[in-house]
């Protein structure tokens, strides 16, 4: 973990640029704090300050553990899962005190002690619920593409997992936020409600739609009581305004600060962890343009990522050398040159390039982009929109290329499962359309290899095989960037984006 280096004279030159954004947010976020910012108005006894969090993305599912929004109930330790991560990607016990496997089944068994925030105790039942509802989900969560398992309850305090061939990661899927175990009440037909449901020391009282949510402690969380009586949620999808927030005070933590706002605020409010994320350009395999590989070759030999990560990041970012960057570091220890198409000329080529506008350097991103492939010789438009108006049409393969943000190891805190999801033929996340036998075929070594130096070569692996289709490009590896008020206490710094308010998180 580092910190940034202090102002520079270009960060000099924009301080004009920091008052108007101050001014912008004042009037964005319009006192949205003021709703359950007092000490004391929370459950769980009321004593100390409630935490203000801007958050970055509202919202896509309704707080749906089932999609991504399940990493927004993690991050404010609401919902929990079986098993957790520690830093290395090991599995740990958190709902389950230990594991065991026997060929294609795992027997887990759960903690003592666990009260749902209902009241109701954590029983097998609920797990199987749970995590039923998750293995018939349509689509499923990523972290079980590929994988058809069964749960069923052995006695009366273990599970069993059973999957259709053995499987070395159980445990690491179990991990993942969206596979949180919920109480009863939070599954009604096939909709998933989080509301007061959870097992974590945060009971979530009230979800505002796209607007905010809060949160109280919960006094009877098995794993002691926490420090902050409670956490008060804003969605600021606008950069510029949740910096703002931090320095005006009007926040206490800001997630996902924009490079373009870090070097604004005072440098011992930021933290900069690197982080398994990977920007990438998804050139479509099946249709338009990208179909021919050996124009997908020419767009890979157009992109300067150099430039991106210099002119968008401000240096705030590792350009990359694969789609696993250094928060793995074994990942470029093991890879070896990728065999790749001979380019040739677009001769004005037409293609449309998408992206969001969620996180605010991606369409600074696509812009240089359009320039670099012009002057490759491709015709290039740019479609850019908010991400709830345009993931359905990037799933769909509208777009010759996509842009994307994208986290290698968020799900199970093991390579092999973003890959799969992203690059398999049958992956639920595959923007490339890639259907490819030798990337499939190295897809599946990798994601039966058992755990350990073996299971990391397959992975590499696996991702010289996507790599030397084209059909992805990578262009650099991003650094969390978190801002927290000089008053708080105990805030994670997480690069798998997993926690940010833990029971020892508080404001003096």
């Amino acid at each position: 973990m580092s910190r940034p280096p202090g102002n520079t004279p270009h960060t000099r030159r924009r301080g004009l640029t920091a008052l108007l954004a101050t001014a912008t947010a004042s009037a964005l976020l319009g006192g949205c704090f003021a709703d359950g910012a007092t000490p004391g108005d929370g459950g769980g006894g009321g004593d100390g300050k409630r935490i203000r969090v801007a958050m970055m993305q509202p919202p896509r599912s309704g707080l749906s553990p089932l999609s991504d929004d399940a990493f927004k109930l993690s991050r404010w330790s609401t919902a929990e899962t079986l098993v957790r991560l520690d830093p290395d990607g090991d599995a740990l016990p958190s709902l389950a005190t230990d594991w065991r496997q026997e060929g294609r089944t795992w027997t887990f068994t759960l903690r003592e002690g666990v009260t749902f925030h209902d009241g109701s105790p954590l029983a097998p039942a609920d797990v199987v619920r749970s995590l039923s509802a998750a293995a018939t989900a349509s689509p499923k969560p990523r972290i079980l593409d590929g994988v058809d398992l069964t749960v069923r309850a052995d006695g009366p305090r273990s599970v069993t997992v059973t999957t259709t061939r053995p499987d070395p990661l159980v445990p690491h899927r179990l991990s993942s936020p969206q596979l949180s175990i919920l109480a009863a009440r939070a599954y009604r037909g096939r909709t998933v409600d989080p509301v007061g449901a959870g097992t974590g020391p945060f009971v979530l009282v009230r979800a505002d739609g796209t607007a905010s949510a809060t949160l109280d402690r919960y006094d009877r969380y098995w794993g002691g009581r926490a420090e902050a009586p409670g956490i008060d949620v804003r969605y600021v999808p606008d950069g510029t305004a949740r910096a703002a927030a931090l320095r005006s005070g009007e926040a206490d933590i800001v997630e996902a600060v924009p490079v373009s706002q870090a070097g604004l605020l005072d440098p011992d409010l930021v933290t900069e962890v690197p982080m398994p994320r990977t920007n990438t350009l998804y050139l479509n395999t099946e249709r338009g343009a990208f179909r021919d590989p050996a124009l997908r070759a020419a767009a890979r030999e157009a992109v300067d990522a150099r430039s991106i990560v210099a002119g968008v990041y401000e240096g705030r970012a590792d350009r990359a050398g694969g789609l696993l960057g250094p928060a793995l570091p074994w990942a470029a220890e093991l890879r070896t040159p990728v065999r790749r198409t001979a380019a040739k000329d677009p001769k004005g080529a037409r293609i449309t390039i998408g992206t969001f506008t969620a996180r605010a350097e991606l369409p600074e991103v696509a812009q240089l982009l359009q320039q670099q492939l012009r002057g490759a010789g491709f015709e290039v438009e740019l479609d850019v929109r908010e991400y709830a108006h345009i993931e359905a049409d990037a799933l769909a393969g509208k777009f010759d290329a996509f842009v994307l943000s994208r986290a290698t190891v968020l799900d199970s805190g093991d390579p092999a499962a973003y890959l799969y999801s992203d690059f398999a033929g049958d992956g639920s996340f595959n923007l490339s359309r890639l259907s490819d036998p030798a990337v499939d075929s190295a897809l599946a070594t990798a994601s039966s290899t058992a755990t350990g130096e073996a299971r990391r070569k397959a992975v590499v692996a696996a991702e010289s095989a996507v790599l030397a289709t084209d059909a992805a490009v990578p262009l650099l590896h991003e650094r969390v960037i978190q801002g927290d008020a000089e008053n708080v206490v105990g805030a994670a710094h997480d690069p798998r984006e997993r926690e940010l308010v833990t029971v020892d998180t508080h404001v003096r």
